[in-house]
């Protein structure tokens, strides 16, 4: 009797402390586990989850197959092989000795090299750069290729993001670009690379990986990212351009990729001026109805970005991807807001990231007085994203935001799905949705992790990412990003 008295006490205080699991979340989990193993019932129960973990499970519920899929995607025209190893390592082998950092719009010499990895390494910033001299390129390129631990990957900003959508086995992609050799090995089997794309060798990009707290001399990176550089003719020149807008008609896409315009940084400005109106003649041959999205990679060349915006390049594609280096540099080279900013102080301000998205679409985007096809803004940042549409013109785009920052975290570290141990969740917990004008303060919610405004006939959609704490790799995560935003993005049937 006294046994069955004891176990129905204990039974009875079980149930009184889950009920104040239930009743109190707020009452510290140590004073409950504390009491729970003060009964000696076993094992205490789980804590309160993670932030990282809360959010990790709102995406998954958040994250839907749009009502109407793309069944056919077209994507060019850069394509290279990606050659990745340590950048500390590789300035090492080249017998470089640590200085301190200068930036180079164009990089004409080996210390030019140093001193431009050294200056973003310090940052914790991606960047990427054109290297003039073909023959010391080369000398680099042979000696990063055979260094020990060097690995070769499928890349350009094409390439990759056919690569992305190729993963899922009911797309068929095209992909047009300069194809060599080693790349067509790379590619997925489910990615087509029309004959005329073919070439005996292949376009070498070199990447100078670093970790964060790696050191160099006195610079000590604090994010883990990339620094790319490379002497790249083909896509320089976007040889590829007149192939794949041929290849449109027989393919007969429902979604076209386009990226590749920041190469021609190389080129004279006479075939900068006169290949961007080959583009823009080139997008209008894509029969109406099929959206187009452009893909924007780091640039230093203002008047190539300028010319971007305003010869007549945006207004003819649907949808933009780009960082916060090209967003900022982007507003400088058209005197957009917050041009006087000559760089981000740590993570970009949501509100101005939001004030120059919304100029973006303002002026040069779809509206009742002007002839645009822009409608849509991806932007992506190492602690969050947001996604900027006009009203009317996409749908599912809560769901697009979420899986393009969840295939960050999950690419980043080399996970199927995110493992909340080895993300940390790094975006401002608060945030004014606009500078320019009276915007609201938002307050993250983990468990609610998609937050939404509207201003002006525009639709935003910020989430948080979960940054990976020990990245495997961190190149090709922004066309991943962009691929994976596009794959569950809608367009509506009257568009």
């Amino acid at each position: 009797m006294a046994l069955w008295r004891g176990s129905a006490c204990a039974g009875f205080l079980a149930l009184a402390v889950g009920c104040l699991f239930v009743l109190e979340p707020e009452l510290p989990g140590s004073a409950l586990r504390s009491l729970w193993s003060s009964l000696r019932l076993g094992p205490a129960p789980p804590g309160p989850l993670s932030p990282e973990s809360r959010l990790a499970a709102a995406w998954d519920t958040l994250i839907v197959q749009p009502a109407r899929r793309w069944r056919r995607v077209a994507v060019g025209v850069n394509a290279c092989v990606d050659v990745v190893l340590s950048g500390v390592k590789l300035l090492q082998a080249l017998g470089l000795t640590p200085g301190s950092g200068r930036d180079h719009a164009v990089l004409h010499s080996r210390s030019d090299l140093e001193e431009a990895f050294v200056h973003f390494m310090g940052q914790g910033a991606a960047a990427e750069r054109y290297f003039s001299d073909g023959d010391t390129f080369q000398d680099i390129a042979r000696v990063a290729s055979e260094f020990p631990g060097a690995q070769h990957y499928v890349g350009g900003n094409a390439a990759l993001i056919g690569q992305k959508f190729a993963a899922n086995s009911d797309l068929k992609v095209l992909l047009c670009g300069p194809v060599g050799p080693k790349l067509h090995k790379l590619l997925d089997d489910n990615v087509f690379v029309p004959p005329e794309s073919l070439q005996e060798a292949d376009e070498f990009h070199l990447i100078l990986e670093y970790q964060a707290g790696e050191e160099w001399g006195q610079v000590k990176a604090p994010h883990a990212n990339r620094f790319i550089f490379s002497h790249d003719l083909s896509n320089g020149a976007m040889s590829a351009l007149e192939a794949f807008v041929s290849s449109l008609e027989e393919f007969q896409p429902d979604l076209v990729v386009l990226s590749g315009l920041h190469m021609m940084e190389g080129q004279s400005k006479e075939l900068q001026k006169k290949r961007l109106l080959e583009v823009v003649t080139s997008i209008a041959d894509i029969p109406t109805g099929v959206p187009v999205h452009l893909e924007l990679a780091s640039m230093t060349n203002r008047e190539l970005m300028s010319s971007i915006v305003q010869q007549q390049v945006f207004p003819a594609v649907t949808s933009l991807g780009l960082n916060e280096q090209e967003l900022l540099f982007l507003s400088q080279s058209a005197s957009g807001p917050h041009a006087s900013l000559s760089a981000w102080s740590g993570v970009p301000d949501v509100g101005m990231v939001s004030d120059i998205l919304f100029w973006v679409l303002k002026e040069h985007g779809r509206s009742n007085g002007r002839a645009s096809d822009l409608t849509r803004i991806h932007f992506h940042t190492l602690v969050y994203h947001i996604l900027a549409t006009v009203d009317g013109h996409w749908a599912n785009q809560l769901a697009a935001v979420a899986a393009g920052a969840r295939v960050a975290g999950t690419q980043a570290c080399a996970t199927e799905t995110i493992d909340a141990s080895r993300v940390s969740l790094l975006a401002p917990r608060e945030f004014t949705t606009s500078h320019s004008e009276g915007g609201s303060r938002i307050v993250l919610n983990p468990s609610e992790p998609v937050a939404q405004w509207h201003r002006g006939g525009i639709s935003f959609y910020f989430t948080p990412v979960l940054v990976c704490k020990d990245p495997v790799r961190t190149v090709g995560l922004g066309d991943a990003i962009s691929a994976e935003g596009l794959f569950y993005s809608e367009v509506p049937a009257q568009y």
